[in-house]
């Protein structure tokens, strides 16, 4: 093994180990709510990834490139953290695309160019799958809304309500309409009926 792929290997690795900052990461807009646990960034991106491909399904997109997308939307938080709505207004951070660059500055070249790519994507295409990929965030946010308010905090109404608004696909707006009145428990019906 010759030295550069030994740094690649190593600066690839680093990028890993730091993705798994994101499982211990809190999603700081729901303490703002009230939330007194909140998911992890690292689980809001599972079922972003999961309900982006549902959706990709749906609208006819790329479900594995949807997929794909949502699972990097948030990755650069381990560098400047989920800054809320609120904490916009007063602080301005690097971009998603400058994060990312650094965080795979040392990795092997193609795999820079791999996120590189998906998170430029991300943030500036108007493609179909990155419109779905910008649905399933915010559906996301309106599903854990929902398991929220169900928990008690009535604050999460507000998210709920706020997210819906931004879904621009049918079927993202369908399963919106599909959630309201369904408890956090309604999939267990599938095995109890």
């Amino acid at each position: 093994m010759t030295d550069a792929h030994s740094t690649e290997d190593t600066g690839t690795v680093g990028y890993l180990l730091e993705m798994g900052a994101l499982k211990r990461s809190k999603r700081t807009g729901w303490w703002i709510a009230g939330i007194k646990d909140p998911e992890t960034i690292a689980e809001h991106s599972w079922r972003t990834a999961v309900i982006g491909a549902v959706l990709a399904m749906m609208e006819g997109a790329d479900p594995a490139k949807v997929a794909l997308l949502a699972t990097f939307h948030d990755t650069q938080e381990t560098r400047i953290g989920d800054i809320p709505w609120i904490g916009r207004r007063y602080i301005t951070a690097a971009s998603n695309e400058t994060v990312t660059a650094d965080q795979v500055a040392d990795a092997h070249p193609s795999v820079a160019d791999g996120i590189n790519a998906i998170v430029h994507e991300y943030e500036n295409s108007d493609s179909l799958e990155v419109l779905v990929a910008h649905d399933a965030d915010k559906l996301d946010c309106m599903l854990q809304g929902l398991e929220y308010l169900q928990q008690g905090y009535s604050a999460a109404q507000e998210w709920v309500d706020s997210t819906r608004a931004k879904l621009k696909t049918p079927s993202a707006q369908q399963l919106a309409n599909a959630a309201q009145g369904m408890s956090i428990a309604e999939w267990q019906r599938t095995y109890l009926r």
